[in-house]
């Protein structure tokens, strides 16, 4: 399984309508992509602009290809993008250890 970790810087004052569209966009869009395995959404405390998004994926490509070349895509930035102050950083990752559950 692969990590998806976004991290993302929203515009000030923002932040209640972005966290209704950001569930409302993994509920509708992201949540149906092949490979989709599931997600969190951290916002930020001492920077209340700044959202960590990780969602698990069951291949890079599933990400990478099947999602982010698909329509799909469009429609997730469609309802996200407008909220964004920049591009998000985005990066991919490989577990290496993990604390007993």
């Amino acid at each position: 399984m692969i990590l998806e970790v976004a991290d993302i810087r929203i515009q000030p004052g923002r932040q209640a309508e972005f966290d209704a569209a950001i569930q409302h966009g993994l509920a509708t869009v992201i949540s149906h992509a092949q490979g989709f395995c599931g997600f969190k959404v951290h916002k930020g405390i001492e920077s209340p602009e700044r959202y960590l998004l990780t969602i698990w994926w069951a291949t890079l490509e599933d990400h990478t290809v099947g999602f982010r070349e698909s329509p799909a895509f469009a429609q997730w930035r469609a309802i996200v993008g407008p909220f964004f102050a920049q591009p998000p950083v985005v990066e991919h990752f490989d577990l290496l250890a993990k604390s007993a559950d």
